[in-house]
């Protein structure tokens, strides 16, 4: 017998205390085992529309809903008594006639209104609102996996209540629908031969040829999504475990379709955030480690905590795989070209940045030199000497820095590049590397090598690799088919200034592609923080990212704006808000706290103290703790998800950060600034999953204005 559970099972367990899941997963296990012992005690849901729905006793108040035939049984949903009984009575077990997949269509007659609800104050009724599909034919919208039962309301669909619609559909049909509605064009429909215990369509659905031949339901890929088969007691263990969205183990199908393409040379994949690019990118070094058995593969990002992170995901995908984990490796950056560099040179001596800071310091002698601010050197060195390995003054002379509009006179490059061939010189005789030199030289030394150490590479958080670090990434697998797969968003980008990829040999035009599904931040919060970022970003070598047909697949509050006129109003409101959200159901370590650098860590400190809620202040490991607020800096929020988020203290001056705006020198750096601080602040709301607040004590960062404008 086939045993399932449903994504629906899961979301309700996680609603459950921890000893009524204890309970469940008990009786859950029990099932497993043998669904036909006499123990189970099984009854028939003589309501339900669907005949094969059952309820299983877990304890006097808590019932699990299972949808039994003579071949599988799947956990459908659990809750307390009543909730359990109602759930199942709204719900039927489908094949969709049209595309062929399982779904748990909510009937339609028991659904009496769609009301949005009232988390704002409701905007004036407007004289006349459009139908959005009245060109989409009937035979279209089934084809997008909308349950033939709910064409009619389709149909009548309109601005103002698609996503309350949305709410009620299958996942395909939700994401098709609001594509539609904001002017894109969703994927091709996958149809599948229809099984045997396909329902007929309702009357006025339009009638619809079955195929003869029958398919499984459940091995569609939309199907997938919900339901998952479990073949051993182990892996029901670890799907009780895990909430569903944390499970990586699902494909959106378009997701699957570059994650299983063959790339003539390095891609990339990009897409807002929360639209799945780190799912993608370790499905594709699944898929590569799978399909190339003697292969070795690397997934790796720019810092350790992120590696840490894909470490976790990457057990869980493969906890069935063991053989398979053994050639795919997890590493950061840093740490993978540091035992590379090991391995072929010795133990690297790095230069750490406070070092490099002191020698720079100590090399401006000159009075032409002492003309420029400290805070001026340390970046013309970082992100452009060193960064990329300039080693003379004619190459320093050359370099056209992008973007700059006025280039500095030649007697100041003269003076400048005395302080940095003085750094470079007392750096060599030291006997020490700076990150970037450990890249470059490894990159010339695995370049000159017949046999690459990885087969394949995946690269997460993409946009804020270095120019060094691509140099590594291109000698690892440019040149070879597959060998080179990155995912990143470039309105992510808070590291690294840009530079032309395809300079470093490293060129992804044509097989660049972009995702426009968002899964983790509801429509509202995307919607208000896609406003820091312009509806199009391109990079330095033309590949561009349209972000105007991104939509979100589930509805939340509006997020709160709001300015203060003393710190100690702000602290009060954020407290206040913290308490609400735990009044609401949200647990401590489901709430991040956010501020632009430590200086405005003692805001945040003190908001969740007034809240009275337990808190950890995250540092750069950026370990979250059960049961505890975290609190850190923008920069940490990387890769970390919440239900709800609160971003403090965005002053004027703060955001953007006073300090970098004084070290710029040029108009186009000036340009760098802004936009990098943008990005730090779209990172820190697009944490948010439900529940998002931005607060500043007056006067407020510029940037406020923007997420206000509608």
């Amino acid at each position: 017998m086939d045993f399932r559970i449903a994504d629906t099972f899961t979301d309700s367990l996680a609603r459950l205390t921890g000893d009524e899941q204890k309970a469940v997963k008990t009786t859950a296990f029990d099932l497993q085992l043998d669904p036909t012992n006499p123990g189970m005690q099984f009854h028939k849901l003589n309501k339900a529309k669907d005949k094969n729905f059952w309820s299983v006793r877990v304890s006097a108040d808590i019932r699990i809903i299972v949808h039994k035939t003579s071949s599988s049984l799947l956990l459908c949903y659990v809750g307390h008594h009543d909730a359990a009984y109602d759930w199942a009575e709204r719900r039927r077990l489908d094949t969709h006639p049209k595309t062929g997949a399982a779904q748990l269509v909510e009937i339609r007659e028991t659904v009496q209104e769609i009301v949005v609800p009232n988390y704002v104050a409701e905007p004036s009724p407007k004289p006349f609102s459009k139908s959005l599909f009245d060109q989409v034919s009937d035979d279209e919208l089934l084809g997008y996996g909308v349950p033939p039962d709910w064409l009619q309301d389709v149909r009548g669909a309109t601005e103002d209540t698609l996503l309350m619609l949305a709410d009620h559909l299958p996942a395909e049909a939700a994401e098709a629908l609001v594509e539609l509605a904001t002017g894109g064009k969703p994927r091709q429909p996958v149809v599948t031969d229809v099984p045997m215990f396909s329902r007929a369509p309702s009357p006025g659905a339009g009638v619809l040829s079955v195929p003869a031949v029958r398919a499984n339901p459940f091995e569609h890929p939309d199907a997938q999504r919900r339901f998952r088969l479990m073949t051993n007691v182990e892996e029901l263990e670890r799907a009780l475990e895990f909430p569903w969205d944390k499970w990586t183990v699902f494909l959106h199908p378009a997701q699957r379709e570059l994650v299983e393409r063959d790339y003539s040379g390095p891609a990339r994949v990009s897409g807002s955030a929360g639209t799945g690019k780190t799912i993608v990118a370790l499905h594709r070094a699944v898929y590569l480690a799978r399909h190339n058995p003697e292969s070795r593969v690397l997934l790796t990002t720019f810092s350790e905590a992120l590696a840490n992170a894909l470490r976790t995901r990457l057990r869980r995908l493969l906890s069935n795989e063991p053989r398979l984990a053994e050639r795919l490796e997890v590493h950061s950056l840093d740490a993978i070209a540091q035992r590379l560099y090991e391995r072929h040179f010795g133990r690297p001596q790095i230069a750490s940045r406070e070092v490099v800071r002191k020698i720079i310091a100590e090399s401006v002698t000159s009075a032409a030199a002492q003309k420029f601010k400290l805070g001026f050197l340390y970046a013309e060195w970082e992100e452009l000497v060193d960064a990329w390995q300039l080693e003379s003054w004619e190459s320093y002379r050359d370099f056209n820095r992008l973007g700059r509009k006025t280039r500095l006179p030649e007697a100041q490059r003269v003076a400048l590049w005395a302080v940095f061939e003085s750094v470079i010189n007392s750096i060599l005789n030291q006997s020490l590397t700076t990150i970037s030199g450990m890249y470059t030289r490894l990159a010339l030394e695995l370049t000159a090598r017949k046999h690459p150490a990885f087969d394949f590479v995946v690269v997460d958080e993409a946009q804020d690799v270095s120019v060094s670090q691509l140099r590594f990434l291109a000698a690892l697998g440019a040149n070879r088919p597959n060998g080179l797969f990155f995912a990143g968003d470039l309105g992510q980008r808070i590291f690294q200034v840009p530079f032309s990829w395809s300079s470093q040999g490293v060129d992804v035009r044509g097989r660049a592609r972009t995702l426009h599904v968002n899964y983790r931040t509801s429509h509202q919060i995307r919607m208000q923080a896609d406003r820091l970022l312009a509806p199009e970003v391109a990079d330095v070598d033309g590949n561009t990212e349209d972000r105007r047909g991104t939509v979100s697949v589930f509805n939340g509050p509006e997020p709160f704006v709001q300015t203060f006129d003393t710190p100690d109003a702000e602290i009060e409101a954020v407290a206040a808000w913290l308490v609400e959200r735990s009044k609401d159901g949200i647990a401590p370590h489901e709430i991040g706290l956010f501020v632009r650098s430590e200086a405005e860590l003692p805001r945040a400190r003190a908001a969740v103290t007034k809240a009275a809620l337990p808190f950890r202040v995250l540092d750069e490991h950026v370990e979250t703790t059960s049961g505890q607020v975290s609190v850190c800096t923008m920069h940490l929020a990387k890769g970390l998800e919440f239900r709800a988020v609160a971003v403090m203290a965005c002053d004027d001056e703060v955001m953007p950060l006073q300090a970098r705006i004084e070290s710029v020198v040029d108009e186009s750096d000036l340009e760098e600034v802004y936009n990098t601080e943008r990005h730090l602040l779209y990172v820190a709301c697009t944490r948010a999953r439900d529940y998002l607040l931005v607060s500043s004590v007056k006067p407020a960062s510029e940037f406020l204005d923007d997420l206000l404008v509608r």
